[in-house]
Formats: structure tokens, C-alpha cells, sequence
């Protein structure tokens, strides 16, 4: 079992027989002598989706799950599930829409790149990467004369989203976006 001090983002644990994935830890350290360096841990409930918070000292013992991770491609959309195919035995794997709904913004046909979080052969999770990779559909023609000035205009991608991109940027380019802040990073 591992310790809160080992805890990173990704990582999957048992709280009050309910699985919980770590979205976020922020580290504490006290100034005062002998104090203990405090783990303030946000957890996500899965399948729900649901917050948590718990405060651990770094030697205290955590429950861990027997998780695997496995590499897919997004295959395709029916109704509220998602299907994902495993790409080493071409297995697929579906998941609700309600669990992943903060992903499915940056999800397109065929997309590669993605972890599926596994207990017991089901899949209870989806690990995207950083940043994909997009392309513009709709935004206002681009201004030659922008790229000195940091000043924005609204851009729709292939999915749907909407970010604020430099006003450099044309229709039809491919951009980076930051998945976990929906931000524009950078021209692809």
C-alpha cells in the first residue's frame, strides 16, 4: 500500500469502499520545526465524476487498486456511451458520456494518444494527454498585422469547442490546446 507522500495525479484509490482518481495534490510544508509536511489531495469519485478532498500527513497509508492502464483510439459515439478500442488486442471498451463529459470536447474520430483506466476489465476512466491537436473551423478572417499585439478573438473547433485564439490565426489551421485549461497553447 503505498503512502500519501507517493500520490500523483492519475492515481487510483479506495476511500470508504469507493474508487476515487487523484485530480490534484498540493503540497504543505509548515515553517514551524517539526512540523509534518501536509498532502491537501483532490480526488474525483469514479464513475460519478464526484469531488472529494482529503488531507493526508505523508506517512499516512493509502488504499491502493489493482488498475491497468491500456493504450486506445477513440472509435465512434452511441447515444450516451463512448466506445474506445484497445490498441495492442483491438479489444473495445465503453464508457458513459457523464464520467468523461469534461473530455469530450477534445475527443475526435480515430484519436490517438489515450490511456483507459481499467478495474476488473471495465473501463472506469479515460487519461487524455496534455495538449492534442485541432483544427479551426469557424473564426473571423486573421489580421496580417496582429502577431505584435496579445489581443483575441473566438475560435470554434472540429468539435464544437470554443476558445479564444490570437487573432493571427486562420480558418482551416491546426492549433494545441491545453486540455486541462482549454487554453490555446500554440500553432500545430
Amino acid at each position: 500500500m503505498p503512502k500519501a507522500v507517493e500520490l500523483k495525479r492519475g492515481h487510483v484509490i479506495e476511500i470508504n469502499s469507493n474508487l476515487y482518481i487523484v485530480q490534484n495534490v498540493d503540497v504543505k510544508s509548515p515553517s514551524a520545526r517539526g512540523a509534518a509536511t501536509l498532502y491537501k489531495v483532490r480526488f474525483a469519485q469514479v464513475p460519478s465524476g464526484r469531488k472529494h478532498e482529503e488531507t493526508y500527513v505523508g506517512d499516512d497509508i493509502v488504499k491502493d487498486v489493482q488498475l491497468e492502464r491500456r493504450k486506445v483510439s477513440f472509435l465512434y459515439k452511441e447515444d450516451d456511451l463512448y466506445t474506445f478500442m484497445d490498441l495492442e488486442d483491438y479489444s473495445q471498451y465503453t464508457i458513459n458520456s457523464n464520467i468523461i463529459a469534461h473530455q469530450i470536447d477534445y475527443l475526435t474520430d480515430g484519436m490517438e494518444g489515450l490511456m483507459a483506466l481499467l478495474v476488473d476489465g471495465n473501463m472506469i476512466a479515460l487519461d487524455m494527454p496534455v495538449t492534442v491537436v485541432m483544427e479551426i473551423v469557424e473564426t473571423v478572417p486573421g489580421m496580417k498585422s496582429a502577431s505584435a499585439t496579445g489581443r483575441t478573438k473566438p475560435a470554434i473547433l472540429a468539435t464544437g469547442l470554443e476558445i479564444q485564439v490570437p487573432e493571427y490565426i486562420e480558418p482551416g489551421e491546426k492549433v494545441k490546446v491545453n486540455t486541462e485549461t482549454g487554453k490555446f497553447l500554440s500553432r500545430a
